[in-house]
C-alpha cells in the first residue's frame, strides 16, 4: 500500500473518490512522513497497544498505527470517508475497525471494555481544531481507561495546555489538562505539512495520564466551577470573578476570608493560583458552607 504521507498519493485518492473537504468537520490531512513518524514515536505505540484514533480522514496516520499497534479503532464522523477507508486505504490491514460515528456521542468506556478488556488504551489523533477541547476533556471527564493521549492540535492550544501559573497562556484549560495528565510538547508542525493548509501553526502534544490526581479535593466538580469562573473575565480579581459567577454560588466576604486564610491578597487574580491552590480554595469554601 502506497504511503498516504506522500502528497501525490493523497491527491490520487482524493481525485479517485472525488472527495470534497468539509469545512464543518475541520478536515486537514497530514502529508508529511516525518511528522507521522514523530507522532508514532511520541505516542510510544507498541504491539501490545489498542489505539483509538479520532478522525482518521483517508487513513494516513491509521496506516502507520496499524503497522505499529496490536489493534486500531478509528472513529470517523464523515460518512463519505468510510468507503475510502474500508475498501481502499485500510483494506490490507486486518487489525483495524472503522466506526462511522461522532466521537462525542460514542460510549468509549464500553468500547474499551469490549475491545481491550477494560485495560488502558492510547489515543492518537489529528484533531479538528474547533473541537479539540471538548474531545480531550470528554475523554478525561468520562474517566476512560487511558495511558496517554497524543494529539495534533493548534499550536496555541498546545501552549495553553502546558502553561504555568502567571503566564499569559495559563488558564482553565491548563489546569484541567494538568489535573488529569502530564503534558509534553513533542513537535511543532508547520502549515505546509497539511492539505489543505490550515491558517495556523500546529503542534503534537502528548498527555500522559496521572496514576492518581496530583491534588486532592473534596469535590472535583466544584473545584472546576471555581477554575472556570476565575478565568471567565481575566482582568477581574478572583474575589469579583467568583462572587459574580452563578456557577459557584459563593459570596464576596466568604471568598475574601478564604484567600486571607491561604495567605493571598484581596486583589489576587486567578492566573496567580496553582492547581493545589484551587483545590485548597474549593475545600475551604465548601467547609464554610457546611
Amino acid at each position: 500500500m502506497a504511503s498516504l504521507g506522500e502528497p501525490k498519493n493523497t491527491i490520487e485518492i482524493l481525485n479517485k473518490y472525488h472527495f470534497i473537504f468539509q469545512k464543518k468537520f475541520g478536515q486537514n490531512f497530514l502529508i508529511d512522513t516525518h511528522v507521522l513518524e514523530k507522532i508514532i514515536r511520541a505516542a510510544g505505540i507498541t504491539k501490545d497497544d489498542l489505539v483509538l484514533e479520532v478522525g482518521p480522514g483517508i487513513g494516513t496516520m491509521t496506516q502507520y498505527l496499524c503497522e505499529n499497534a496490536r489493534v486500531v479503532v478509528a472513529v470517523e464522523i464523515d460518512k463519505n470517508l468510510i468507503p475510502i477507508l474500508t475498501q481502499d486505504t485500510l483494506k490490507d490491514y486486518d487489525n483495524v475497525t472503522v466506526i462511522n460515528e461522532d466521537i462525542l456521542k460514542l460510549d468509549i468506556n464500553a468500547l474499551v471494555q469490549e475491545k481491550n478488556g477494560g485495560r488502558p488504551i492510547k489515543v492518537v489523533a489529528n484533531l479538528p481544531y474547533y473541537i479539540t477541547t471538548p474531545i480531550i476533556m470528554g475523554l478525561f471527564e468520562a474517566h476512560v481507561p487511558l495511558e496517554s493521549v497524543t494529539v495534533m492540535v493548534q499550536k496555541e492550544v498546545a501552549e495553553r495546555m502546558q502553561a504555568e501559573p502567571g503566564s499569559k497562556d495559563y488558564g482553565a484549560l491548563s489546569l484541567a489538562v494538568q489535573y488529569y495528565a502530564k503534558p509534553y510538547l513533542a513537535a511543532n508542525v508547520p502549515q505546509n505539512c497539511f492539505m489543505p493548509r490550515p491558517n495556523v501553526g500546529s503542534a503534537v502534544i502528548r498527555l500522559t495520564l496521572h496514576k492518581e490526581a496530583p491534588v486532592k479535593t473534596v469535590d472535583e466538580h466544584f473545584m472546576f466551577a471555581l477554575i472556570r469562573a476565575s478565568f471567565n473575565q481575566r482582568r477581574k480579581t478572583l474575589v469579583n470573578s467568583l462572587a459574580n459567577s452563578s456557577e459557584t454560588g459563593v459570596r464576596k466576604e466568604t471568598v475574601l476570608a478564604a484567600l486571607t486564610q491561604m495567605g493571598h491578597s484581596a486583589t489576587v487574580r486567578g492566573e496567580a493560583l496553582t492547581l493545589a491552590d484551587f483545590a485548597r480554595l474549593a475545600d475551604i469554601l465548601l467547609e464554610s458552607r457546611a
